[in-house]
């Protein structure tokens, strides 16, 4: 009861818009992408989110533990994808500003970090920009941002604290919401008066290489817990950047929140950096050509061996349909699973029923990055409308949607084909259709380690393939435009 008290009858409200936008990706996105998560309003809000283990369940329960009455406004995601045009981020901005209820003491702001407009680069900066405008600076905003987003001065500056996931794969999202909202109320309160220093790496790294239970990722986020210690540290955010989108600020940078102590909190993100500097060359990563990568897998003796085709992740903003690895699949002596994104193809299976003959070109429409389409035959096993909630540790209780999706026996081969882009953040999306991870040797995940939510206790060995995608941990690949140079690896050995 003391707990429920201890806001004060303090008035916060929470609205927010998450896309990871990557700018190599094939096609734009637009506002049809964000229909499928669009709630407004706190009974919509409340109804979609509590219970959940995401940053709006966080928020929900934050609210309640700490007495605080919650005013929702809207909030909204889509899958990573290309570009998001202008039409979307004008209607989403200005929805967000205007459901925005005036009288607040406080503000929760959702946000990714690596959303990129056509004619707005830092998308992010630029809400909070428009919310400053219409608030001023005397409104507390706390934010909450993925680990890979791509923090920009705008975005530090016109929030007052920001909280970053500290895991990857995200299994914390929840976490920091709460911790957000405490933080928050503590500032509401008048117990704290936060301030925050940003410090860019210089430092372009891919999304393996932010696996952060291991290796130098875990070293400094280790040391940034270690310095959340210090009297005065409020929180310190590490994020590892989103390399895909070619914006000034893309990369490695570190944020710090103290209680007043502009000096600590640069002092802080200073030395993160320089550490991270001085690691530089473990963050590239160590990949294997398609055939080499499936000859490695059936060697091994027992399954699953994960093959991650990276440059397809649909979490980075792939098309989800490279058909790279599938005709070394198909010629392998052992069982594989792949899961390709082709509402054609799904189509081409309905139409042949459960148990049918499937006959059909796959894969590789998207665009000519991704390979091309493969012709294959085999048996429909399963249809399924693709309706499922997240049962693993990744945003527990989530929605999850595959759109129409067939299951199709191709020899050796399974093949999950979805009509809407889904990423293997969650088992759900195989056991959904009556799939085990147990029943094959290998499995193609398209993601680069955000697979280790769906797969990671079942791998007996994970492999890095190298094939061209926009999403490929090789980046000396893209032609970068805006990131701001010189950066590493591009420029500095």
């Amino acid at each position: 009861m003391e707990a429920k008290q201890s806001g004060g009858g303090k008035r916060i409200g929470v609205i927010g818009v998450v896309h990871e936008t990557n700018s190599f990706a094939p096609g734009k996105t637009g506002l049809e992408h964000f229909a499928g998560d669009w709630v407004e309003g706190k009974e919509a809000f409340i109804k979609r989110y509590r219970g959940t283990k995401t940053s709006m369940g966080g928020v929900i329960d934050a609210a309640e533990e700490l007495g605080l009455e919650l005013r929702p406004g809207l909030y909204t995601q889509a899958t990573p994808s290309g570009m998001v045009t202008d039409e979307a981020f004008e209607t989403i901005a200005d929805g967000l500003v205007q459901s925005v209820e005036t009288h607040l003491d406080g503000l929760v702001v959702i946000l990714h970090g690596a959303m990129v407009a056509e004619s707005y680069p830092d998308a992010e900066g630029e809400i909070l920009r428009r919310l400053r405008r219409k608030f001023g600076r005397e409104l507390p905003i706390a934010v909450t941002l993925d680990l890979h987003a791509n923090i920009s001065p705008q975005m530090a500056e016109l929030s007052d604290l920001t909280v970053i996931y500290d895991t990857y794969p995200h299994i914390d999202i929840y976490d920091r919401a709460v911790e957000a909202v405490r933080l928050l109320s503590r500032m509401l309160r008048g117990e704290i008066r936060p301030v925050q220093r940003l410090v860019q790496a210089q430092m372009l790294i891919a999304p393996q290489a932010m696996l952060t239970d291991g290796g130098a990722m875990k070293e400094l986020m280790d040391r940034a817990f270690e310095l959340e210690k210090i009297t005065g540290v409020l929180n310190i955010g590490v994020a590892g950047g989103f390399p895909f989108s070619d914006v000034e600020d893309a990369g490695l940078a570190f944020l710090a929140v103290t209680d007043g102590d502009e000096a600590l909190a640069e002092r802080c993100a200073s030395e993160l950096a320089a550490m991270a500097w001085e690691n530089r060359k473990r963050f590239l990563v160590k990949q294997y050509t398609p055939e080499e990568a499936v000859a490695i897998a059936v060697r091994h003796p027992t399954g699953p061996v994960i093959i991650t085709e990276s440059s397809d992740n649909v979490g980075g903003g792939s098309p989800a349909d490279s058909t790279q690895l599938l005709p070394h699949l198909l010629a392998a002596p052992k069982t594989s699973l792949l899961v390709l994104y082709d509402p054609e193809a799904v189509q081409v299976a309905v139409k042949a029923g459960i148990g049918g003959k499937f006959s059909c070109l796959v894969g590789g429409k998207s665009d000519d990055l991704h390979g091309e389409p493969i012709p294959v035959e085999g048996k429909v096993r399963t249809l399924f409308d693709g309706n499922y909630r997240h049962f693993g540790p990744y945003m527990t209780g989530q929605y999850a949607r595959m759109g129409l999706t067939a299951v199709v026996e191709c020899g050796n081969v399974t093949l999950v084909l979805t009509s809407e882009r889904v990423a293997p953040w969650d088992i759900g999306h195989v056991r959904s259709v009556g799939l085990h991870p147990s029943q094959f040797h290998i499995i193609v995940a398209k993601s680069a380690l955000a697979w280790k939510t769906a797969f990671g206790k079942y791998a007996k060995m994970e492999i890095d393939v190298d094939t061209s995608g926009c999403c490929t941990a090789n980046l000396h690949r893209f032609a970068y435009k805006a990131v701001k140079r010189p950066i590493f690896p591009l420029d500095t050995k």
